[in-house]
């Protein structure tokens, strides 16, 4: 009968080591969701949709923005970078799964290296608005709110794989398909 205070000792170091393993994991997977932009001070959680509509009312306003390039074009001093706008998650990453919030036009200081600008990479840029531009897309005109970018961080190919937790907890039988 001396060796049940050992077990319950055992069981309880067990126990406590499983609840520390599992803080470390949250702790671990919460410090992956580290915002990029740190100073939002003056940014404003408004759309490029808000823009359009009252486009003189957020002229001077300062966006924190993301989406998906649909195309690039060098002008004279900057590059104009046409983009499909999505809520941005946690992490400031596009989240397409949200669907679109509308088109704007990100103007990027200098030559923006087509390789890193490609049609289809994902991007969120920290701005200023500075008006409208109205181009065709889709065989319609479409105005699109213009950020003069401040900052810009472009994601990795497949990043939105690599932010979704591979772990699944359960008993049974199951099939991943991939």
């Amino acid at each position: 009968m001396e060796s049940l205070p050992w077990i319950a000792i055992m069981r309880s170091r067990r126990v406590a080591r499983s609840v520390l393993a599992l803080a470390a994991l949250l702790a671990l997977m919460t410090g992956c969701a580290t915002p990029v932009f740190q100073h939002l001070e003056n940014t404003i959680a408004i759309t490029p949709v808000d823009v359009q509509q009252a486009a003189e009312r957020f002229k001077g306003a300062e966006v924190l923005w993301g989406g998906r390039i649909v195309s690039i074009e060098h002008l004279e001093s900057s590059t104009r970078v046409e983009i499909v706008a999505y809520p941005l998650n946690r992490a400031q990453q596009p989240a397409p799964e949200a669907g679109s919030v509308g088109r704007f036009v990100l103007l990027v200081p200098g030559i923006a290296e087509p390789p890193n600008y490609a049609p289809g990479r994902h991007l969120t840029a920290q701005g200023v608005i500075s008006g409208l531009w109205q181009a065709r897309t889709n065989d319609r005109k479409y105005l699109f709110p213009v950020v003069q970018a401040t900052a810009v961080n472009i994601w990795p190919w497949g990043f939105m794989l690599d932010s979704q937790p591979q772990i699944s907890i359960g008993i049974g039988v199951g099939t991943q398909i991939h």
